[in-house]
């Protein structure tokens, strides 16, 4: 299989630092804002923001989530493919929080119709926002948007993004397939 490199790991680190930035200028307090990673691949770049928001800008305390939304997918049980649970931890109440859900790569946007879902079990979020790492723009099978994207990609539909973290592959870096 044929892959070229979308992003370095240069590039991703300046593509966080940047999307830290974004969200430092939109709530400067964090008291009543949620950082929520969308498991497994969200949980990686969720992680990494609240370090750079923490470390390098100083931001007390951001409160980090992870979310299972393997049961709340629409295409649970459908077809051979066996999907695999991970754990949601999220040890804080959402109710009236600004909730922003972190994944690495926007798709269909079936993940994040199942995140809106999920969450729902933790509280009523004041508001609701989505960063994304990657954005396949021509993609979507639902009408759901980024606030906060790194990169637009427009792959073709049989190309495949593949985010790699240092933390699980050795190496930060995207890759189209």
């Amino acid at each position: 299989m044929s892959h070229k490199v979308l992003l370095t790991s240069r590039e991703v680190n300046i593509i966080l630092h940047r999307l830290a930035c974004q969200l430092i200028e939109k709530h400067l307090d964090f008291s009543e804002t949620v950082l929520v990673g969308i498991q497994p691949r969200g949980g990686f770049v969720a992680r990494r923001i609240k370090q750079i928001l923490e470390k390098e800008y100083n931001v007390p305390e951001v409160k980090l989530g992870y979310l299972d939304i393997t049961f709340f997918r629409d295409d649970f049980r459908r077809g051979d493919k066996q999907l695999e649970a991970n754990k949601t931890e999220i040890d804080f109440i959402v109710e009236n929080k600004k909730v922003v859900f972190v994944d690495d790569v926007l798709y269909t946007g079936r993940s994040i119709r199942a995140a809106l879902t999920a969450i729902q079990s933790f509280g009523r979020p004041s508001e609701i926002e989505l960063m994304v790492l990657i954005d396949r723009r021509f993609s979507r099978h639902l009408p759901i948007q980024p606030d906060y994207r790194g990169r637009q990609v427009d792959a073709i539909n049989n190309e495949k993004v593949r985010v790699s973290w240092q933390e699980n592959e050795g190496e930060d870096s995207v890759y189209i397939l």
